[in-house]
């Protein structure tokens, strides 16, 4: 019987020096040479995991044997969203596909590296499967800015804030009309997180505005003096 999972155990702690390890490689080839044949491999199979994360995730919880509801059918968590715009922002480098890529996946994804909602621990498919479709967002969110050269335009973290709090909006009306809990806007996540040291709900709801526009905020100012018109 595989073991439940262990904040900061083995299983996590390999999990995010291996996706360290993954970024920093990336960053230094493309850095490098950009256009080299091995930094286009690079992104490709980058650009293919964003898009490959979710069946994957799904493929996970199905061999598991876990229920499919519809807050696991349905791609609206916002994990689910930014791994989808992670690899249309690897392809196009449209300016606000990489903002929203820099911004949700700093601000938002990396926390859910940091404290995964998870059931299982490694080498189990689902926890295998949540740390590709989270680490391939975190590794696009770093490799944007420091391999790719790519700089925000000015106003970039108001806008993916506004942007963050559409999806909020859209998601609670959704969750409302089909008892889910996408964005964990409805309950706390089932596993430890951050959110268990926050007021009960809709408090921490709130709360997490706040500190989502006061990340996005710190997010923004080494860009301060560079940032593109």
């Amino acid at each position: 019987m595989l073991a439940a999972f262990e904040l900061y155990g083995i299983g996590h702690t390999g999990a995010l020096i291996c996706l360290a390890a993954i970024s920093i490689l990336i960053i230094l080839r493309c850095r490098k040479d950009v256009d080299s044949g091995h930094a286009k491999s690079a992104l490709s199979l980058l650009a293919f995991c964003c898009f490959a994360a979710y069946p994957i995730n799904q493929a996970a919880w199905e061999s598991a044997g876990g229920a499919m509801t519809l807050d696991a059918v349905i791609p609206l968590h916002l994990c689910d969203i930014a791994a989808f715009l992670c690899g249309f922002a690897l392809i196009t480098r449209h300016p606000l596909l990489c903002e929203l890529s820099y911004f949700w996946g700093l601000a938002g994804t990396l926390q859910g590296l940091l404290t995964p909602n998870l059931p299982y621990d490694f080498p189990h498919p689902v926890f295998i499967a949540f740390f590709l479709q989270h680490g391939v967002v975190v590794v696009t969110a770093l490799l944007l800015p420091l391999g790719l050269g790519w700089r925000p335009r000015q106003g970039a973290w108001q806008r993916a804030f506004a942007w963050l709090l559409c999806y909020a909006t859209i998601a609670f009306l959704i969750n409302m009309a089909l008892k889910t809990n996408f964005g964990f806007l409805m309950h706390k996540p089932n596993e430890a997180s951050l959110i268990d040291f926050m007021p009960s709900w809709p408090f921490y709801i709130f709360i997490m505005i706040c500190i989502g526009g006061l990340m996005f905020y710190l997010l923004g100012l080494p860009f301060r003096k560079s940032c593109q018109k």
